[in-house]
């Protein structure tokens, strides 16, 4: 068995024993590692993989996403308006929904293309200026934004929250945004604090180097 499988089994073990078995999707974070790379967790049969930047992405995964549709493949990055139609043409899932104008373009594409796409919005929970996300204050005319105007399938939120020791906080915050809009799912947690998510209801878990391994920094 695979190093990298052996990383997955011992955080899916965790999750089974931290009693929410069934419900949690760990997204595993491929972004900048080569798909031979990745081959032995899809060869394991695990079928949700995250990627940062659509151009990577489609050079790694669009031959193979062409026969393997049971493979779901999320955006996990930041994503601009003009790369909406490409990311709409290989992704299943946006984690990053955070902009009337990608909204838009997000739209316009699905109806070009007719394919629907999950969303989740991207919530700066820290009200941190250099981070993407629609703050806590704008999120209902957003959201409403998104499902009334553009007919978007938004299924959750997502927030990558401060290194400023209050994780749990924030992720309660979430927690209690994504309870007032009656939404069932929650981008957060990711290798260093995926523990900690799952306390406050994540379904979605974005975990990369705890799978992966560290990434080079070149």
């Amino acid at each position: 068995m695979s190093t990298i499988v052996e990383r997955y089994n011992k955080i899916n073990s965790y999750i089974n024993e931290s009693g929410n078995k069934g419900s949690i999707n760990i997204v595993a974070v491929s972004k900048t590692f080569s798909f031979d790379y990745i081959k032995p967790l899809i060869d394991y049969g695990h079928k949700h993989f995250g990627e940062n930047k659509v151009q990577e992405a489609q050079l790694k995964w669009k031959s193979f996403k062409e026969n393997n549709a049971a493979v779901k493949l999320h955006m996990v990055g930041k994503l601009q308006s003009n790369k909406a139609k490409k990311a709409v043409e290989l992704f299943d899932f946006i984690h990053s929904l955070d902009s009337e104008k990608l909204a838009a373009s997000l739209s316009d594409s699905e109806k070009k293309l007719s394919k629907k796409l999950k969303y989740f919005i991207q919530v700066n929970i820290g009200l941190e200026k250099q981070k993407s996300g629609i703050s806590p204050s704008s999120l209902n005319k957003f959201y409403n934004y998104c499902i009334k105007e553009k007919k978007l399938d938004v299924i959750g939120l997502m927030c990558i929250p401060p290194n400023d020791g209050n994780t749990d906080k924030h992720f309660k915050t979430l927690s209690e945004l994504s309870a007032s809009l009656n939404l069932n799912d929650m981008s957060m947690g990711m290798s260093n604090d995926y523990r900690e998510a799952l306390n406050y209801g994540s379904t979605f878990l974005r975990i990369g180097s705890s799978i992966f391994g560290e990434r080079s920094k070149g």
